[in-house]
């Protein structure tokens, strides 16, 4: 479901996951967390779609030239040079 930072060394760095079941009937009939399992939600990590996904595709920062980061950065490069 997500992911953040705990701590890291001098070789790794250490996250902790959040994984939820989404064919458990407790998360199925439960109102707060059964938009996970929608078909449009599967694979949301392979997709960048967690806290830490996002900040690596440099999704976090808001301000006048963070647009040039949506919808991705090849793409507004590409929209400013055709």
């Amino acid at each position: 479901m997500n992911s953040y930072w705990v701590g890291q060394d001098g070789t790794y760095k250490f996250f902790e996951v959040i994984m939820v079941d989404p064919t458990n009937n407790g998360i199925r009939n439960d109102a707060r967390i059964n938009w996970i399992c929608n078909p449009e939600h599967k694979h949301r990590e392979m997709r960048g779609l967690t806290a830490a996904g996002r900040s690596g595709r440099g999704l976090n920062g808001k301000g006048n030239k963070n647009k040039n980061q949506r919808p991705s950065v090849g793409a507004s490069w590409k929209r400013r040079h055709t």
